[in-house]
């Protein structure tokens, strides 16, 4: 594993970040995910919440920039505060496991049908969070997804897809599978998705960590829906939730795939 994670002091007013070292630790797990089909991951949490990560989960999110949830918190309110101050109390409450989600802000947007599709705005912080956990076990997964899958994957686009097509047809394949899952990310049941979870982590803290992402409630027209009582679905828009919909939706490729 990788060693020595942390923030180490530098003169300069902006943490600096350390990509090398996020890019080894993840190669890392992937080959020990991929060597060992049955391995189940036990230490995790103390790389999500470390500030190393925590600080290039907050770059990445601010790439993807993004409006502020239901707190108001802006990228730009963050760094009047200082960004190394910011992770710094991020780390002690993910560390005193304090941490709570944000209640997840949902907006609509059009569609090319004309109809409008949900969307979930979930908190800088959480999302800086969610970041941060999808960076430390998403190669663990990927080491498990079927080589055919192209949606929401690292260094996948799709191009790759069609020119895969392109490529299945001219070896003679031309046979069609359609299938239109509607809804996908609103139907997702949490029981069934945290025990393919469960099949590859075994940190109880990351866990709890998906659970509560998961048990979040959406917060539309002035008041909350769902919460506890939320048992499918994990919204549009969260950092992690597209990782998640892989996780499930790898059954159905390994089922097309005859595994």
């Amino acid at each position: 594993m990788v060693k020595n994670l942390e923030m180490q002091p530098i003169s300069s007013g902006v943490p600096r970040r350390n990509k090398e070292k996020i890019r080894d630790f993840q190669r890392k797990i992937y080959l020990k995910a991929k060597r060992e089909k049955d391995f189940r991951f036990y230490i995790l949490y103390d790389k999500i919440i470390s500030k190393r990560f925590l600080l290039e989960a907050y770059y990445r999110v601010k790439e993807n920039k993004g409006s502020p949830g239901v707190d108001g918190i802006s990228f730009e309110d963050i760094e009047k505060e200082g960004i190394r101050k910011y992770i710094d109390e991020l780390h002690e409450e993910l560390k005193e496991k304090s941490y709570k989600p944000s209640p997840v802000k949902r907006v609509y947007i059009p569609k090319a049908n004309g109809k409008k599709r949900p969307l979930g705005i979930p908190t800088i912080k959480d999302r800086i969070v969610q970041m941060s956990c999808k960076i430390v076990i998403e190669p663990i997964f990927e080491a498990d997804f079927e080589e055919n899958s192209y949606g929401f994957r690292p260094k996948r686009k799709v191009a790759d897809a069609v020119e895969k097509i392109k490529f299945n047809l001219k070896e003679g394949k031309t046979s069609v599978l359609d299938a239109d899952l509607s809804s996908y990310f609103d139907t997702i049941p949490h029981d069934k998705l945290m025990i393919l979870i469960g099949k590859r982590i075994s940190d109880k803290y990351t866990l709890n960590l998906i659970k509560k992402w998961l048990k979040t409630p959406i917060y539309e027209n002035g008041r909350l829906k769902g919460g506890k009582k939320n048992k499918k679905g994990t919204p549009q828009g969260g950092v992690i939730s597209p990782l998640l919909a892989n996780i499930y939706l790898n059954l159905m490729d390994k089922l097309i795939n005859g595994k």
